[in-house]
C-alpha cells in the first residue's frame, strides 16, 4: 500500500507570520537513537517549543487550512478577525504543501486575501506543472491534467463558473479551489494520488488544551461508553497513562448513563476526575476514538494539564499506537526536551519573529545521545532561536 504523508510545509503572511515559515518534516539529521520520532524517513513525532504568544496556535490553524480549500471546512477564523499578518503590505497569505505518495511527490500552492478568498492555485507533481489559476487575471492553465487522470474534467464549466465579479459580496459562495472541483467531479482511478491526498487531507485534525468547565462538556457522550469494550479502552488508557482506576457505568432513574469510578461507593467521574485526568478523558474522546485514524495531528499545548511524567506517556503512547500519524505537539514542557523520548532534529523552537529552527540547527555544537537537551536550553543555548 502507497502511504501519503506531509513532507513540508510553507508559510507567509498570515496573521503574525509575516516571513517565510517552514515545517520540514523532510530534513531529519541521521541520529541512531529515538528512531520511533521517525517514520518512512520523515519527521513522525514533532515537540514544538516557543514563548507565549509566538504564534503556536496561528501555526496549526495555517496548517489544517487545506481543509477548507478541500472540503469547505477546518477553517477556524471568524468574519472579524485579522488573516493577514498586520504589518504587511503584501495582499495575499501564501501556503505551500508537499506530499509525498511512495516515490512520488506532489505539491500543491495557494495564496488567499482573506479566509475564504482564493486568489490564485498551482499544483505540481513530481515538478511538472499539472495546473495553474490566477483567479484576478482570470487566467487558467490546464494542460497537463491527463498527467493525474483528469483530463476528462469538464474546465469550460469550471471556468464559467469562476468568471465573477471580485467585489461581489458572496464571492466565497462561488470560488471553488480546482483541485476540489476535480476531486469533487472527476472519474478518478481508487489508487489515484489526488484520492489518496483528499483522505489524507480529510483526516487531518487539530487538538487544543481545554479548560476544565470545557471539559465537562464530555457528560454529554457517556452513551459511547454503553459498549463495554470503548468503557475498557478508555479504563486500559488511564492505567497506562498513571491513573489507577476502575470505570463503571451505570444507568439512571430517568435513563441517562453516568460514569463512575468504581470503589466500594462509587465516585461519579466528571464531579471529582482532576483536571488531569479530564484532559486524558477529552485526548481519548476527541483522538484515541473519534481521531484514531488521523493522517496528521496538531496537538496545541497538549500538557496543559499534566504532571511531567504522564505528558512523556502521551508521548510514548503516541509513538507505540500510532506510528504511522504524523504527530505535532506545542509544549512549554522542557522535561520533554530529551534524547531519551524525542531527538534534536524532532525538536523545534518557535521563535519571537516567527521562524521554526530544529534544536540541531540552533547550535554549532554536534548534538549527540548524551546531551542533556534541557539543561542546553535552560542554560541559554538556544536563546538566540528564541
Amino acid at each position: 500500500m502507497v502511504i501519503i504523508m506531509l513532507k513540508r510545509f510553507e508559510l507567509r503572511n498570515y496573521k503574525n507570520f509575516k516571513e517565510d515559515i517552514v515545517i520540514d518534516l523532510g530534513r531529519i539529521g541521521g541520529y541512531q537513537f529515538s528512531s520511533d520520532c521517525i517514520t518512512d524517513g520523515k519527521i513522525g513525532k514533532m515537540l514544538i517549543y516557543g514563548k507565549n504568544a509566538t504564534g503556536k496556535t496561528n501555526l496549526g490553524n495555517a496548517l489544517m487550512d487545506i481543509k477548507s480549500n478541500l472540503y469547505g471546512m477546518g477553517s477556524r477564523i471568524s468574519e472579524d478577525e485579522i488573516f493577514l499578518n498586520a504589518d504587511s503590505d503584501e495582499k495575499c497569505a501564501q501556503f505551500k504543501y508537499v506530499f509525498c505518495f511512495d516515490k512520488d511527490e506532489l505539491e500543491y500552492e495557494y495564496s488567499k486575501s482573506a479566509d475564504k478568498k482564493l486568489v490564485n492555485e498551482i499544483l505540481y507533481v513530481n515538478g511538472k506543472k499539472i495546473f495553474r489559476i490566477d483567479f484576478l487575471k482570470g487566467e487558467y492553465d490546464f494542460d497537463n491534467l491527463i498527467d493525474i487522470d483528469a483530463d476528462m474534467v469538464v474546465t469550460d464549466r469550471y471556468q464559467e463558473a469562476m468568471e465573477i465579479d471580485d467585489d461581489a459580496e458572496n464571492i466565497a459562495d462561488y470560488r471553488i479551489s480546482f483541485l476540489r472541483w476535480i476531486i469533487s467531479n472527476s472519474a478518478l482511478k481508487k489508487d489515484s494520488v489526488l484520492i489518496r491526498l483528499a483522505e489524507y487531507v480529510r483526516r487531518m485534525t487539530m487538538l487544543t488544551a481545554r479548560s476544565q468547565g470545557q471539559l465537562i462538556l464530555f457528560r454529554r457522550i457517556t452513551e459511547m461508553f454503553k459498549d463495554e469494550k470503548v468503557l475498557s479502552q478508555l479504563e486500559e488508557f488511564l492505567n497506562i497513562m498513571g491513573v489507577d482506576c476502575k470505570l463503571v457505568l451505570k444507568e439512571l432513574p430517568d435513563g441517562q448513563s453516568e460514569l463512575y469510578f468504581a470503589h466500594d461507593k462509587l465516585v461519579p467521574f466528571f464531579r471529582n476526575a482532576s483536571s488531569g485526568t479530564m484532559a486524558l478523558f477529552d485526548l481519548f474522546s476527541r483522538f484515541i476514538i473519534a481521531g484514531r485514524t488521523s493522517s496528521l495531528l496538531y496537538f496545541d499545548e497538549f500538557d496543559a494539564f499534566y504532571h511531567y511524567e504522564m505528558a512523556e506517556n502521551i508521548i510514548k503512547y503516541f509513538k507505540k499506537m500510532y506510528p504511522g500519524c504524523q504527530i505535532i505537539m506545542t509544549t512549554h514542557n522542557t522535561n520533554l526536551m530529551t534524547n531519551k523520548l524525542m531527538r534534536p532534529d524532532c525538536v523545534f523552537i518557535l521563535s519571537s519573529w516567527g521562524a521554526l529552527t530544529a534544536l540541531c540547527d540552533a547550535t554549532n555544537r554536534e548534538l549527540r545521545e548524551g546531551h542533556n537537551l534541557e539543561k542546553m536550553y535552560i542554560s541559554g543555548e538556544f536563546e538566540r532561536y528564541e
